[in-house]
């Protein structure tokens, strides 16, 4: 399975075709190559395998963000029980 966390375009190389993009703090060069849309600096994007596919609105993109973000913690917070129950 495949999810497609939204990333934040930080910087664009249009040269090379290639954006920096931000997901979830960890920094990344995606190919605009495949993506049908204008991109700025800014803009939201969904990657799949280093390809920028689709441009995303900022609203949608940030509500995706905390849902990811409550997942992580609930996984952390799972990790956390187990480790204790183990002890």
């Amino acid at each position: 399975m495949c999810l497609s966390i939204p990333s934040q375009i930080k910087h664009i190389d249009a040269e090379m075709n290639v954006a920096t993009v931000d997901t979830m703090g960890i920094e990344r060069s995606a190919s605009l190559d495949l993506i049908d849309q204008d991109v700025v600096i800014g803009d939201y994007v969904l990657i799949h395998i280093g390809f920028a596919m689709n441009k995303i609105n900022e609203e949608d993109a940030l509500e995706s963000l905390k849902v990811y973000r409550e997942i992580i913690d609930k996984m952390e917070e799972q990790e956390r029980l187990e480790a204790l129950e183990e002890e």
